[in-house]
C-alpha cells in the first residue's frame, strides 16, 4: 500500500476541516430557509406592499423572516458547537470512564508512548486509561494541549509490547495527520443536529399523547390551533431530518483511507507491520467499551464494535461509518 505522506494528509485535513466548517452551517441554514418557505406555502397568501391579499408565497417575505432568523441560528449554533469543540476532551473523558496515568502509573504503556514519539519527533501526548476487559483504543483532541491516546486495561492485557506498540502507532499517526481535529469537527456538527431532531421528535409525540400542554380543548379555534402545532411540529421534523441525513452524508468526506493511512503510519512507526496485524486480529475479536454505547465515541475506536448497530438509528449510523473492513485492513498490513 502507498502511503501518502504526513504533510500532504495534514494539508487534505486541514482543507476537510473548513470545508466541514463551513458545510455543516450550511446544511442547517438550508433547512431553516425551506422551513420557512414551507410554512408559507401551507398558508398560500400574504399580504403584498400595499396591503392586498396576494395567493402564493412571496420569496421577498421568507428571505426576511430568515434574515430575522439567522443571528440567533449561527449565534446559538456558535456557542453551542464553540462549548462541544473546546470541551470535547472532559466529555470523552467523562463518557469513557477514562483516568490519565503517569509513568509512575503504568511505565509499560508510557514508555511505549514516549518512545514512538520520540521516534517521529512530535510532543507527548496525555495517556488514558479505561478500566475495562474489552480491547481498544482510540485517540482524541485537537490541539498539543489536549491531545490523548487512551487505551483499555484489556487491550494491555491480551496485546504484547510489539503489538501494543503497533496500536499506538496506529494512534499517533491520526494525531500526527490531524484526523482526530476533523473527526471531532464531525462530531460536534453530527451530534448538534442530532439533537435538535431528537427534541423537535420529543415534542411532537409530546404533542401527540398530551394535546400540547395537557389540556382538552373543545372549542374549534383550540383544535385548529393545536392542528397547526401539528403541522408545524411536522414540517421542522421532516426538515431537522433532512438536514440530519445531509450531515451524515459529509462523514463520506472523511474517507476510509484515513484508517487506512493510519494503519500503515504506525507500521511505519514502530517497524512491524505483522504486529499491527496481530493486535487488530485480537481487537476485532472482543472490540469497544462495556458501559459506552454511543456512536459519536465509537467512531474514534481503533475498531468499531458491530454490536452497537442494534438500533435503526445505529444501522444508519453505520453505513455511514468512517471505518473500513478489519479484515481488508488486515490483509494489506500483512502485504506491506
Amino acid at each position: 500500500m502507498r502511503y501518502v505522506g504526513i504533510q500532504t494528509q495534514i494539508r487534505r485535513n486541514n482543507t476537510l476541516s473548513m470545508l466541514l466548517l463551513l458545510g455543516f452551517p450550511t446544511i442547517l441554514l438550508v433547512m431553516v430557509w425551506v422551513f420557512l418557505f414551507v410554512i408559507h406555502s401551507i398558508e398560500g397568501s400574504y399580504y403584498d406592499a400595499y396591503g392586498n391579499v396576494s395567493y402564493g408565497v412571496s420569496l421577498d417575505q421568507v428571505t426576511h423572516e430568515f434574515l430575522l432568523t439567522l443571528p440567533w441560528v449561527v449565534g446559538g449554533v456558535g456557542i453551542w458547537f464553540a462549548i462541544a469543540y473546546f470541551s470535547n476532551a472532559s466529555m470523552i473523558r467523562h463518557a469513557t470512564g477514562a483516568r490519565p496515568i503517569s509513568r509512575r502509573d503504568n511505565p509499560r504503556i508510557y514508555n511505549i508512548v514516549e518512545n514512538l514519539t520520540m521516534a517521529c519527533g512530535m510532543s507527548m501526548p496525555q495517556i488514558n486509561v479505561i478500566d475495562d476487559p474489552q480491547l481498544n483504543a482510540f485517540a482524541s483532541g485537537i490541539d498539543e494541549k489536549s491531545y490523548t491516546v487512551t487505551v483499555t486495561t484489556g487491550l494491555m492485557n491480551r496485546l504484547n509490547d510489539d503489538e501494543l506498540a503497533g496500536v499506538v502507532g496506529h494512534e499517533l499517526t491520526h494525531i500526527r495527520n490531524r484526523d482526530t481535529r476533523l473527526l471531532i469537527t464531525s462530531i460536534v456538527f453530527v451530534g448538534i443536529i442530532s439533537t435538535v431532531t431528537s427534541l423537535i421528535a420529543r415534542i411532537l409525540w409530546n404533542t401527540f399523547i398530551y394535546g400540547g400542554g395537557g389540556r382538552r380543548r373543545s372549542s374549534n379555534n383550540g383544535k385548529n390551533s393545536g392542528a397547526s402545532i401539528i403541522v408545524v411540529l411536522l414540517i421542522g421534523l421532516v426538515c431537522a431530518a433532512i438536514a440530519y441525513f445531509f450531515t451524515l452524508l459529509t462523514r463520506f468526506a472523511i474517507s476510509r483511507k484515513r484508517e487506512y493511512m493510519a494503519d500503515a503510519g504506525g507500521a511505519e512507526l514502530c517497524g512491524d507491520p505483522l504486529a499491527l496485524a496481530s493486535a487488530l486480529r485480537k481487537i476485532s475479536a472482543n472490540p469497544g467499551l462495556g458501559n459506552v454505547d454511543r456512536e459519536d465515541i465509537a467512531q474514534m475506536y481503533i475498531i468499531r464494535p458491530k454490536s452497537m448497530a442494534n438500533s435503526l438509528m445505529e444501522r444508519i449510523n453505520a453505513l455511514f461509518s468512517t471505518h473500513p473492513s478489519t479484515e481488508r485492513r488486515i490483509q494489506l498490513l500483512e502485504q506491506f
